[in-house]
């Protein structure tokens, strides 16, 4: 049993048993594993990439995986093992390893003054220099919850969008774009679960409820094999297990909407809940003075819930189940015009899982995942009654291995299998006696894969990363073929597609504090949703691969350097990057909506590349913390049918973008942050003139993409007021204050152009006008914590 050492203990031991292992190794060379999980403490929760490291020998260390599961093999004898986690006290155990051996390590959160510092313990900095991923960010939850915030709504997406490589998708909006791609083109994981609409209130909210999120990890280059169908990015977000000791609870109530996080044990270390609750009321309080008026019962709210139970049979076997479920509601109502529409929509996930332990060095999960998201419109007037509706269902197993085959092997491997449910946009209307209905079916598709992939470990100053996907997507019956008139029947193929994803990164150090790093990701993605604005909006709808649509391909290269500067303190990093896309999607330039007509009927496919260069310096320590952000980024496209080929600039292309974030601690009370934002202005296509046909005026417009807004800059502020911050007492509560745009830029949302008519002199010309969407605006949110 190991047995957790003092600061003076460990500094005597520290020599004597380095000997020790050194004689004991010689005589015997035998190595046995030892393994278990790493935990809270306090709470019971699992620490995702906490470190288990050998004291005596540097190279000598493991993290644990997604699930706190750790396995390290050592020479038979005495070991001094330090366990460490970012903002976790760091413990240090002596072992003496006479046989295979379990172990679970409880941390404490916070450091404490004379707690001994262990040269050779990686913690998260660490990781920037000696890990072999790149374009890798963890964020933790704490730190998101410093940040100034929009309407007092903590965003975990728009802190992303801080991060370099990461392109917010409009003013106040959640959707982002990351190394040039299109906002399809990142996956975005609750649990395992995609969730493929990712906005609240027209997607200027996130729907992830900041309380009951563990950990939320970005990877925007050398994506690992056990990631695919999506081209640019994963977004990979955990929720919290619930606290198995005792019963705990926190909140908040803001100006527009408010939260409660209630958990605790079932049955005290083996098993636990969460269920966490989230909803709007802005207009809600506005009900009264809208009574009698033009829009009496007009309404727009949004609510989400979050819930999860874990049970623990043993150490060798847990089963999780997680579930999500949100919905926007938009009422409008003009009781004297007759005149009403509803628009719900929303996500739902549910994820269940197994967790296995085969051996000290084999670890499985098993995942069965269900995801729906729905979309509907239903409006009219008099008698005239209109519906929409369109949606993706999936059906999601996965089975995964961790082999800890010892400190040189770190192996992954598995497989998964998804069946895709994707309704178009089915459109019926009814006028009296006359009905109309579009008619369009679902199309159904399955998507294979299985991956393997290594982490090894080559020598002390170089590590490899290799791993290899295989794809295979089929487009499913029943199904009409448009080419060839075939009729296909029920899961039945009528289309296949398959590809190899190679995946590889590099790490190499130059010194203790230096390295560089390097990687390629080819990717496929079988599902495409294609805009026609400038961000993602509801009624966006998704279409898989079939035999007109062929899957998204791309091939990044990437390359950095990285150094971390006086003991950790800062991290910095130069990541260079080179992408290029294939079979991309979008509409013609003749394109008019036509619900009548399937999507698909109207794209246009061509190709695609990004490049760029990415800044990033980072302060983690002290009572002053942040970081810089500088992207420097060209995105293009090419389509045959889009002016003949002519390369021409993405939207989301952005030549600059610059974030500066920061917190300093004034006082044990108080609290300040800030965020600077600065970001060349997006491209859009002008209007360039206008002309009749049959007295009709009709709009011409220039190049697509040929002119940008104006720049976009803003600043937040914010200040974090805790009362009583070494209160005992099982309440606590807190202020949070913040500015959204401090100094009140008028930042351009978009340009819209109007023709206005000279009745006098029969004239008529074109005006763009500037949109701007949020002054600035001030918030006030009282949050609040309750432990039994």
């Amino acid at each position: 049993m190991p047995r957790k050492l003092s600061s003076r203990a460990y500094m005597k031991k520290n020599y004597i048993t380095l000997l020790l292992l050194i004689v004991v190794s010689l005589a015997y060379g035998q190595k046995f594993t030892i393994s278990g999980y790493v935990n809270d403490k306090n709470t019971g929760e699992t620490l995702i990439g906490a470190n288990v490291i050998d004291t005596q020998n540097e190279n000598i260390g493991t993290s644990t995986n997604a699930y706190g599961f750790y396995s390290l093999t050592l020479p038979a004898g005495k070991h001094i093992i330090a366990v460490s986690y970012l903002g976790y006290q760091t413990d240090v155990y002596e072992i003496n390893l006479t046989a295979d051996t379990k172990h679970n390590f409880d941390l404490s959160e916070g450091l404490l003054m004379d707690e001994v510092v262990v040269t050779s313990t990686k913690d998260d900095a660490r990781k920037n220099v000696e890990s072999t991923q790149m374009g890798s960010i963890d964020i933790p939850i704490e730190e998101i919850k410093k940040l100034p915030v929009l309407f007092g709504e903590v965003d975990i997406l728009k802190v992303l969008q801080l991060l370099p490589g990461v392109l917010s998708a409009g003013e106040g909006t959640s959707g982002f774009y990351v190394r040039g791609g299109g906002p399809d083109q990142n996956l975005l994981l609750l649990d395992e679960a995609v969730v493929y609409n990712s906005g609240h209130l027209l997607g200027f909210f996130s729907v992830f409820n900041s309380d009951a999120i563990k950990k939320t990890t970005l990877i925007k280059g050398g994506m690992p094999a056990q990631y695919g169908g999506r081209l640019s990015s994963v977004i990979d977000i955990q929720m919290k297990e619930g606290n198995n000791q005792k019963y705990a609870a926190e909140g908040g109530i803001g100006i527009i909407s408010s939260r409660l996080t209630f958990e605790g044990p079932i049955v005290k270390d083996k098993s636990s809940f969460i269920v966490s609750g989230r909803r709007t009321y802005a207009l809600d309080l506005a009900q009264p003075f809208l009574k009698g008026g033009n829009f009496e019962s007009t309404n727009y709210y949004f609510y989400d819930l979050n819930t999860k139970l874990n049970y623990k049979f043993s150490d060798k076997d847990r089963i999780f189940f997680s579930a999500y479920f949100g919905r926007d509601v938009f009422k409008f109502r003009q009781p004297k015009r007759d005149f009403f529409f509803d628009l719900p929509y929303g996500n739902s996930t549910a994820t269940l899982r197994w967790n296995h332990v085969f051996s000290d060095k084999l670890f499985f999960n098993a995942s069965a995942i269900y995801n729906d998201y729905q979309f509907s419109f239903r409006g009219g007037q008099d008698q005239f009654i209109f519906k929409l509706f369109s949606g993706v269902k999936d059906w999601n197993g996965k089975l995964d291995f961790d082999y800890f085959l010892n400190n040189v092997h770190s192996i992954k491997y598995g497989l998964n299998f998804t069946y895709h449910t994707l309704t178009p946009n089915t459109a019926q209307a009814n006028n009296g006696d006359v009905d109309f209905n579009t008619g369009f079916l679902p199309k159904y598709g399955q998507e294979t894969a299985i991956y393997i992939q290594d982490d090894i470990k080559v020598s002390n100053n170089f590590s490899l990363n290799a791993g290899l996907r295989g794809v295979m997507f089929s487009q499913l019956g029943p199904y009409t073929s448009k080419v060839s008139g075939e009729e296909f029947g029920r899961l039945e193929p009528a289309i296949t597609y398959t590809g190899l994803e190679p995946r590889m990164s590099f790490r190499y150090g130059l010194s203790k504090n230096t390295s560089i790093k390097g990687g390629v990701t080819m990717a496929n993605q079988f599902l495409h949703l294609v805009s026609n604005s400038a961000s993602t909006l509801p009624t966006d709808v998704w279409v898989p691969s079939t035999e007109t649509v062929r899957p998204q391909r791309s091939i990044q290269y990437a390359t950095g350097y990285f150094q971390n500067f006086q003991d950790d303190k800062y991290e910095t990093s130069i990541e260079v990057y080179y992408k290029t896309l294939k079979n991309q999607i979008d509409y013609a330039d003749d394109y008019v909506n036509d619900i009548t007509k399937e999507v698909e009927d109207a794209f246009v496919y061509g190709k695609g590349r990004a490049y760029g260069a990415e800044f990033f310096l980072k302060k983690a320590k002290g009572k002053l913390n942040g970081w810089i952000g500088y992207t420097l980024s060209k995105t293009e496209r090419s389509f045959d049918g889009i002016e003949g080929g002519r390369w021409y600039p993405a939207v989301y292309d952005r030549r600059h973008d610059l974030s500066i974030v920061g917190n300093y601690q004034l006082t044990k009370k108080l609290e300040i942050g800030g965020a600077f934002i600065f970001g060349t202005g997006k491209w859009y296509t002008p209007t360039k003139g206008f002309f009749f046909t049959e007295q009709t005026l009709n709009l011409y417009y220039g190049p697509r993409n040929s002119e940008r807004l104006p720049s976009y800059h803003r600043m937040d502020l914010s200040l974090n007021y805790t009362p009583n911050p070494d209160s005992k007492r099982k309440w606590k509560g807190s202020w949070n204050f913040s500015v959204y745009n401090v100094y009140n830029r008028k930042n351009p949302f978009f340009i819209n152009f109007e023709t206005n008519t000279d009745f006098n002199s029969g004239t008529t010309s074109i005006e763009g006008n500037q949109i701007t969407i949020f002054p600035i605006i001030p918030s006030i949110t009282y949050n609040f914590k309750w432990n039994q």
